[in-house]
């Protein structure tokens, strides 16, 4: 499912928030579960993935008994600070209250689809973000591309060699 858009959404003083009606209305439990995934993301905002789609990133990084320091060091930190949350009858998830805090989020928040996951992020400092992205979107995208073109070439390398 890609995720897309803007939405301002209120967060009550249960600490609940509806996830927006056009994504609940779309998702297929069958492929990307019936929950979502609450995790730090590595912009300061508060990532939502999909319950599916966060346990296939997660069983698609290597495991090991011995993992590299950067890998068990960012696993530490991401796993431990997720949360798995279900949705109530009226397409609600309860956001702790420490995970609001850290990262600064209110009563209100604009939920941004962002292709794979939802990100939570604070009003007027997304709107400060946005214009300052806009201002740039050309060099942003020129950015991307290379980076698009930079991963098509690794992926290319990779699927070349033999075992």
């Amino acid at each position: 499912m890609l995720f897309t858009g803007e939405y301002e959404h209120t967060i009550d003083a249960k600490q609940r928030m509806a996830i927006p009606a056009e994504f609940r209305s779309r998702m297929e439990p069958e492929t990307l579960g019936i929950a979502f995934y609450l995790s730090p993301g590595p912009n300061g905002a508060l990532w939502l993935w999909p319950e599916k789609t966060f346990e296939q990133l997660a069983g698609a990084m290597s495991s090991s008994l011995l993992p590299a320091e950067e890998l068990m060091e960012f696993e530490e930190l991401l796993y431990s600070q997720s949360r798995r949350m279900e949705l109530d009858k009226t397409g609600r998830v309860r956001l702790p209250e420490r995970m609001l805090r850290e990262a600064g989020l209110g009563s209100q928040v604009i939920v941004l689809g962002v292709k794979d996951h939802l990100e939570l992020r604070d009003p007027e400092q997304w709107n400060t973000q946005r214009q300052q992205k806009l201002a740039k979107q050309s060099e942003i995208m020129l950015r991307a591309r290379r980076a698009m073109m930079q991963q098509g070439s690794a992926k290319g390398e990779l699927g070349g060699q033999k075992e």
